[in-house]
């Protein structure tokens, strides 16, 4: 059902990227979200916590200490699915599963994977769902994370709903 030039990208990893998570970085983005919870900005409360600390909100790692690398495996797969005429795209949803708290001044890794090419024939025709993961681990080797993300292309149908 899925055209066979989107099965060879299925189990492609990008270069990881290097993640630097900084304690104004972790205050500035729970200000952005309007997340006041102490565990992120109060340095006694987050000390008399389970986690000793402050940490990062779950979802927030940090900000690349580079430029992120080419993400060559996520944009071939995407440049070939827009190629193939499936330029419709909708966010099929993120979701998270997380192993290990984020502290200030940790580094991450993040890995980005390919996990699968999916179809599925929808009122429009047929509909192109592709699966990413990305695996975020600490500097020293504790994987802290794991993002799953979905989207979701399909081709513009003529005179029908686009």
């Amino acid at each position: 059902m899925v055209p066979e030039e989107f099965q060879q990208f299925i189990g492609r990893v990008d270069p990881p990227h290097v993640r630097d998570v900084e304690r104004g970085a972790i205050k500035r983005y729970t200000e952005a979200a309007g997340d006041d919870n102490p565990l992120y900005y109060d340095n006694e409360f987050a000390s008399r916590s389970e986690y000793g600390g402050i940490i990062a909100p779950p979802g927030f790692f940090g900000w690349p200490i580079k430029s992120v690398p080419n993400l060559e495996a996520v944009m071939g797969l995407m440049s070939a699915v827009v190629n193939a005429g499936y330029y419709r795209m909708l966010d099929g949803g993120m979701a998270f599963e997380f192993f290990n708290p984020v502290y200030p001044g940790d580094i991450l890794v993040a890995s980005p994977k390919i996990m699968d090419v999916s179809g599925k024939e929808g009122k429009g025709g047929l509909m192109i769902i592709c699966h990413f993961e990305t695996s975020y681990v600490k500097q020293n080797g504790d994987l802290v994370a794991k993002s799953f993300q979905k989207v979701i292309c399909r081709k513009p149908q003529p005179g029908g709903a686009q």
